[in-house]
């Protein structure tokens, strides 16, 4: 019996199936996202003492979630999921891929906004051997809004009646040149 040369000792999955990698990676996520969440939601809960080390938790399985996303990506880039069932209806196949595409870039842009606010409260990075400490000094507020939600506030209040209504425009930055 000959064997053809290019075949392999390891027989392809069938087109129908995700690959093992493809599957481990999504629980993966799913528990990190999950275990990020729930430490992100307990955050006012926390006792002083520990807060700041749970935040360095949050944020470090942050940023594991994030490394753990670009290894996805660039598994996803070499093995391309399996074709969608033809059971599925026309309304589930036209939304998957934008639904999938808003999912992945949440769980890419998210990390770095915890990273951007977690560097701007001055907080250290505990990596356990080591620290990451980008010398910014401790803020003693949260963020604060941005200065042009206070200004149009204030406008809003001290001026006329008229900034009380919205202006015909329809806007609230008009506000700030109409009273």
């Amino acid at each position: 019996m000959t064997t053809d040369p290019l075949e392999s000792a390891h027989p392809l999955q069938s087109a129908g199936h995700y690959r093992l990698g493809a599957i481990a990676f999504h629980w993966a996520m799913f528990v990190l996202v999950v275990i990020v969440a729930v430490l992100g939601l307990l955050h006012d809960s926390w006792p002083k003492q520990t807060q700041a080390f749970w935040i360095n938790v949050h944020a470090l399985i942050g940023i594991l979630l994030w490394l753990v996303l670009l290894a996805r990506f660039g598994y996803r880039l070499r093995h391309m999921p399996p074709a969608l069932p033809t059971d599925i209806g026309a309304f589930s196949r036209r939304f998957s891929s934008p639904v999938h595409f808003a999912l992945y870039a949440l769980m890419f842009v998210i990390p770095i906004f915890g990273v951007v606010t977690f560097i701007y409260h001055g907080r250290i990075f505990h990596f356990g051997l080591f620290d990451v400490n980008f010398g910014i000094r401790k803020t003693l507020r949260y963020l604060s809004p941005p200065r042009i939600f206070t200004d149009i506030w204030r406008m809003r209040s001290s001026r006329s009646r008229v900034c009380t209504l919205l202006p015909p425009c329809g806007t609230i930055l008009c506000c700030m040149t109409a009273c």
